[in-house]
């Protein structure tokens, strides 16, 4: 196998003044591909996603979230709020190449942190701006989470539910880690603009455009008049064997969503045992199994609760099938399929606890990474950055004392 090649964005700087996941986890695919990441955080608490894996997961043995998110970066605590806090500030946005924020708008104008202020500072810039509902418009100033942005405002949460029941809740992060895919895209784009061009530029994505664009097939269909299913009406069973879920002799689901065709039915009710459904006229052709779907479906049920779906799986599998078992969350813990891919991986650093970490979707074949490395504390770098800065002892003791860092 050949060696990786260099780490693409070593010697690329880059801040990540932003908090949670969506917008800082953008700088996370960048670190994770060699940029040197530093994070600015408030001293004391820092980015209150820290604390959320504790509220989540009270029994947790560590904070895996923050492991996972804010990994392969360096902290600095500093108080913008300050003239000090605001200077240091500045002189790292002079010798940064991009510049991550998620700061609500009214907070950038106050503290003078829009992309216009630092342009100012470094017209090589790539400013990258995360927000809930997008730049402009009523409710550019609105904050929100991906379970609003993402997933209510977008049609997601209606749309992602059984007919008849009432919507459920997003899982934590749902929407914001592809999202600060979306943003490194834009991020990775203006620093290409910027090799060919020498300009830097603004770069921006929401939660809203992100939710939007998942549900595109849904909402897309909106846009130009089509009639969308209502989620209130309980509809008629379905004739469809494969748009439904049969539970098997474990408590566990079985999926057929890839058997498709009737030649691939007809496959698949012989390696079920069901041949002789094959010479019945109710099931002769697809226009009969469609009338008599409902009955097709009841048979197909009372012979996949005989056995395991991870039992049944393989069988299928083994006889060309696609068949799936509705995963639980729990499984990732023992999917090969996973740890072949690299979509989870060891960590490099023996300092994370975790024996497995997941990388992000983002793989260019031989590009090098560093591997999922120790998360900082709060301002933990602090001293080693203002020390870069060119600040002794004395004055980086100052202003811990005085609350500046």
């Amino acid at each position: 196998m050949d060696e990786p090649e260099p780490l693409i964005f070593e010697g690329l700087k880059v801040l990540d003044v932003g908090t949670w996941i969506a917008g800082p986890v953008s700088g996370t695919i960048l670190a994770d591909y060699g940029a040197s990441v530093i994070k600015v955080e408030v001293p004391g608490a820092g980015d209150p996603y820290r604390a959320f894996c504790g509220l989540v997961t009270p029994n947790a043995p560590y904070n895996y979230m923050w492991a996972l998110d804010g990994r392969n970066k360096r902290s600095i605590s500093l108080n913008l709020a300050t003239s000090e806090g605001r200077g240091v500030l500045t002189q790292l946005v002079r010798d940064c190449d991009v510049y991550i924020t998620n700061q609500p708008l009214p907070t950038r104008r106050k503290l003078r942190l829009n992309y216009e202020d630092l342009f100012e500072e470094n017209p090589r810039i790539i400013y990258a701006s995360l927000t809930a509902y997008g730049e402009k418009g009523p409710e550019a100033e609105i904050e929100g989470f991906d379970a609003v942005a993402w997933w209510s405002r977008t049609g997601l949460m209606d749309i992602v539910r059984a007919p008849g029941t009432m919507p459920g809740a997003s899982v934590p992060g749902m929407g914001d880690h592809p999202t600060a895919v979306a943003l490194y895209a834009s991020i990775v784009t203006a620093l290409l603009r910027r090799e060919r061009t020498g300009r830097g530029s603004r770069v921006h994505t929401s939660l809203l455009a992100n939710g939007l664009w998942s549900n595109s097939c849904w909402a897309q269909g909106a846009l130009v008049g089509v009639e969308l299913p209502d989620r209130d009406v309980v509809p008629p069973p379905t004739p469809f064997p494969n748009r439904v879920l049969y539970e098997c002799s474990d408590g566990r689901l079985l999926q057929l969503s890839m058997i498709r065709t009737d030649e691939e039915l007809d496959r698949f009710l012989v390696a079920a045992g069901l041949d002789e459904l094959l010479s019945d006229e109710r099931f002769a052709d697809p226009a009969s199994r469609f009338e008599n779907g409902v009955e097709l479906i009841g048979r197909i049920r009372e012979v996949l609760a005989t056995r395991p779906a991870a039992e049944w799986r393989a069988h299928f599998l083994a006889g060309g099938l696609s068949t799936s078992v509705v995963v639980h969350t729990r499984d990732v813990t023992s999917d090969p399929q996973l740890v072949a891919n690299g979509i989870v991986a060891p960590p490099t650093d023996p300092r994370v606890s975790a024996p497995l970490v997941i990388n992000h979707p983002v793989n260019v074949e031989g590009l090098g990474r560093v591997g999922a490395r120790y998360a900082p504390e709060v301002g933990e770098n602090t001293a080693e950055i203002l020390g870069e800065l060119g600040f002794d002892e004395a004055a980086i003791a100052d202003y811990a004392a005085r609350g500046i860092t």
